[in-house]
């Protein structure tokens, strides 16, 4: 990851709160109330907010984010996805920089907007509701996955440019 962004802050990094998984976790949930609870991001002239339901203590969006799997009640922590959890935020901020990659597409009967920042292989998804964001998910991609985002990027644009 090379070239990031001056405005992208940098990891959280398990070995920083001694290697301690629930110092850690804390430390990563303290980040996204900052970003998410305290205080909301602004996307398109609509705050973003995430599910406040709560499961064990913490919102259950933060879960979603920091975890993965495929099965939301077996979904495991991930590192790589703690350790960006301040990165959700600032692309939100940043949507209009030219590094980072907007576009639309249905997913079902919702309309997501997927920010994607290809040079740190990074994507956030926010469901459009009728008077706010909804913060779906965010992750980092694998090179596979990076591939078909461009794809889908491309032809967005090659739609939107029909006469």
């Amino acid at each position: 990851m090379c070239d990031l962004p001056a405005w992208l802050p940098g990891l959280i990094r398990l070995e920083e709160h001694g290697n301690d998984g629930q110092r850690y976790i804390d430390a990563v949930y303290a980040r996204f109330n900052t970003d998410f609870i305290a205080s909301r991001p602004q996307f398109q002239g609509r705050t973003v907010q995430v599910t406040r339901q709560l499961v064990r203590g913490k919102e259950r969006s933060f879960w979603h984010l920091i975890q993965e799997g495929p099965i939301e009640e077996n979904r495991i922590p991930s590192i790589r996805r703690c350790e960006r959890i301040t990165w959700i935020r600032r692309i939100i901020e940043h949507a209009c920089d030219p590094g980072v990659l907007h576009w639309s597409v249905k997913r079902g009967r919702h309309e997501r907007d997927l920010l994607f920042l290809p040079v740190a292989d990074y994507l956030v998804v926010l469901e459009s509701r009728p008077h706010y964001w909804l913060l779906w998910t965010a992750y980092d991609v694998t090179t596979h996955r990076k591939r078909r985002l461009l794809q889908e990027y491309e032809q967005w644009g090659k739609s939107r440019r029909r006469p």
